[in-house]
């Protein structure tokens, strides 16, 4: 049976990934390209990682979202600032920040991981950490590049937008030469009670 590589995420709406693309295009310009930037249109929320499914598991996977939804009503996230995993004197990937109402966020992601945890995946090690991951570093850079990005990221103020999250949705992720690319599988509506 066919494996879908597949995700749990937040899509953006298209001024946000607007601000994101501007952000890219001023941290890019006049650096080498010791960086794997993400295309702005691929620019997400992930709330879970699944890895390889197959097509029998979707309903199931489905299911598990709309059960950690149900009661969430729609609520707000603002995109703002940039950072860098594991921190901005060793930057391995750069970020832009997310905030708002990140309590619901996190609420919400447990629930979900919880009931997936039900249906066979294993839960998160890591505490959920809400971000938009905006370019990876090349094994091949050397610590001064990680620490000279880290310090562009630390002094390039971002406001990226504020967005009401109304849905979550089960993505698909197609590797390619040129990157990945993704498709909406299947949407769960957040309606609240």
């Amino acid at each position: 049976m066919e494996q879908i590589r597949s995700f749990i995420a937040i899509e953006l709406p298209a001024e946000v990934r607007l601000a994101l693309e501007r952000i890219i295009a001023g941290l890019k310009s006049g650096q080498p390209s010791r960086v794997r930037w993400v295309e702005p249109d691929s620019i997400h929320l992930t709330l879970k990682f699944l890895g390889n499914i197959t097509a029998d598991r979707i309903e199931a996977i489905t299911g598990a979202i709309r059960e950690g939804a149900q009661g969430t009503d729609p609520f707000r996230l603002e995109v703002k600032g940039l950072g860098a995993f594991p921190n901005l004197r060793r930057v391995q990937v750069a970020w832009a920040g997310v905030s708002g109402e990140t309590d619901r966020l996190n609420q919400l992601q447990k629930r979900i991981d919880s009931n997936l945890a039900k249906i066979g995946f294993t839960p998160e090690k890591r505490p959920f950490s809400a971000h938009l991951t905006l370019g990876r570093v090349r094994d091949q850079a050397s610590p001064d590049e990680r620490q000279q990005l880290g310090e562009r990221l630390a002094g390039t103020p971002f406001d990226g937008g504020v967005f009401t999250v109304s849905s979550i949705n089960l993505m698909r992720s197609q590797l390619q030469r040129t990157g990945a690319v993704y498709s909406r599988i299947s949407t769960v509506n957040l309606t609240g009670a």
